[in-house]
């Protein structure tokens, strides 16, 4: 044997580490305490998604299916999409939804053009009474919809508005909460940012449309899914402002089906179902937007 292979060094021992769990400090979590958040969220999850599977499950169950059975069966026997054709000859469901859809987006468009301007105004310009509006905005959010549906639609009425999709969306334009929103998330950017296009020769609609706006696309998509949920899902005031039945919104449209349906759940379940839909798939589209849009405009004291 030489004298190489005598003094050549035994390979290492690798030492198989076990996996660990950590949170988003780098602190480690117990087993116990990661199955107990586990629980809790499945906990969550079946208190908000389950009602909603319940109701798709309902809206495909067939006439001779029992849906008062004990114990209930979730999933249908024999799936069909007859109830949703029967709530299309029922009421001209796709004619309030296009109506629904018309005031969503004339509310979104709004609410993100006047929250932007708005946002950007009480955060970056200097002007007098800027700390005054700003608690406008605020005190705006304390007071109830009922305590001023009144005065709205008096208002509406003076305009000549009444009885027009215009004067459904008038009133929610521009919300106080989506203005302060903005005005965080515009705060919440590096001056130093904006003096740089101010050096370079940029006025104040280049420095908001060229540098501030394209930062804060997060809160923009926040804005545009509160305004979109908020038209979609309100039910007081286009009722009290509507008259004409070819102007109904879905949810005035589905109250009215359930009224004349109340005893077939089936219907009311597949109308259900309908009004969801857009708001699921909205959100499937700018959810990436959303949660990065919570921290940039989060309203801190």
């Amino acid at each position: 044997m030489s004298v190489l292979e005598k003094v050549r060094p035994e390979p290492p021992v690798t030492v198989r580490k076990e996996p660990r769990v950590t949170d988003e400090h780098g602190r480690r979590i117990h087993v116990g305490e990661l199955v107990w958040r586990y629980l809790l969220l499945l906990v969550v999850l079946a208190l908000t998604v389950g009602p909603f599977l319940w109701q798709l499950s309902t809206s495909l169950k067939g006439p001779t299916e029992d849906i008062y059975s004990s114990p209930p069966s979730f999933l249908p026997a024999r799936p069909t999409l007859h109830n949703y054709t029967r709530v299309a000859d029922t009421i001209p469901v796709w004619d309030y939804a296009l109506n629904s859809l018309k005031v969503a987006t004339a509310n979104v468009v709004t609410n993100c053009v006047g929250s932007a301007l708005a946002g950007y105004a009480l955060a970056r310009l200097r002007f007098r009474g800027r700390r005054v509006t700003t608690l406008v905005f605020v005190l705006a959010m304390l007071v109830p919809v009922e305590g001023i549906v009144i005065a709205q639609f008096t208002t509406m009425r003076e305009l000549g508005l009444n009885n027009t999709l215009i004067g459904v969306v008038l009133p929610g334009a521009i919300g106080a909460m989506n203005v302060l929103l903005m005005r965080n998330a515009f705060r919440n950017l590096p001056y130093e940012i904006e003096e740089a296009a101010y050096v370079d020769g940029a006025d104040v609609w280049q420095r908001f449309l060229r540098v501030a706006l394209p930062s804060v696309k997060g809160t923009l998509a926040v804005v545009a899914i509160f305004a979109f949920m908020g038209a979609w899902d309100d039910f007081l005031w286009p009722l009290i402002v509507l008259s004409d039945p070819s102007k109904f919104t879905l949810t005035i449209g589905l109250n009215y089906l359930h009224g004349t349906f109340a005893n077939d759940e089936r219907l009311v379940a597949a109308g259900t179902v309908i009004a969801v839909a857009p708001l699921i798939a909205l959100f499937a589209c700018l959810q990436r937007y959303f949660f990065r849009g919570v921290g940039e405009g989060a309203v801190k004291g």
